[in-house]
């Protein structure tokens, strides 16, 4: 069964498998603390529960938790070692937190899977002159993929080369349809 949990300040929902959510609803802790009911959507797009409390010396004291990470550890915990460390979401949304959508990255998948910042919309492409040019990070070096007349066809080129050095793992751009009249911006 899948449960959607309304988060506090944003008008979005978390996924939820039904084992998760049991465990959120009966864990002990996460009960006294109303953890399920204080979710909220964090600046990163995931969900995180975040409380501060007042010490016996004056001070406070703020914990945070992140939901994916705290399902990852409970649930996932054999699938974690070596230089996968790094929690994300397979289909890249941070608010489905069910347990098929998780897994644990190295470092350099999860850079692979972060939304591109090229101005044309696709990882590894930039506009030049009236050209597109589609470029791949291998080894921390930047390799020349091709030149190409449009920004979808050397997206291809893109996706094409991202499979075939990092097969699942690899990043891959939805090629979006361009209007007629529609133009890159430089």
């Amino acid at each position: 069964m899948l449960y959607k949990v309304k988060l506090k300040n944003a008008d979005d929902d978390v996924l939820l498998d039904d084992k998760v959510y049991e465990y959120l609803t009966t864990d002990a802790y996460l009960v006294k603390v109303d953890f399920i009911n204080n979710l909220r959507k964090h600046s990163s797009g995931c969900a995180v529960f975040q409380k501060t409390w007042k010490k016996a010396d004056g001070g406070y004291k703020t914990e945070t938790i992140y939901l994916h990470k705290l399902i990852a550890e409970k649930f996932l915990g054999e699938t974690k070692g070596g230089k996968r460390n790094l929690v994300g979401a397979k289909n890249g949304n941070k608010l489905d937190c069910r347990l098929d959508n998780i897994v644990y990255r190295s470092r350099s998948v999860a850079s692979r899977k972060r939304k591109t910042s090229s101005k044309v919309g696709y990882t590894g492409v930039y506009k030049e002159n009236n050209r597109y040019r589609a470029v791949i990070s291998v080894n921390r070096k930047s390799v020349h993929i091709g030149m190409f007349a449009t920004a979808e066809e050397a997206a291809l080129a893109y996706n094409k080369k991202s499979r075939e050095l990092y097969g699942e793992d690899g990043k891959i751009n939805i090629i979006k349809p361009m209007r007629p009249d529609e133009e890159y911006e430089d």
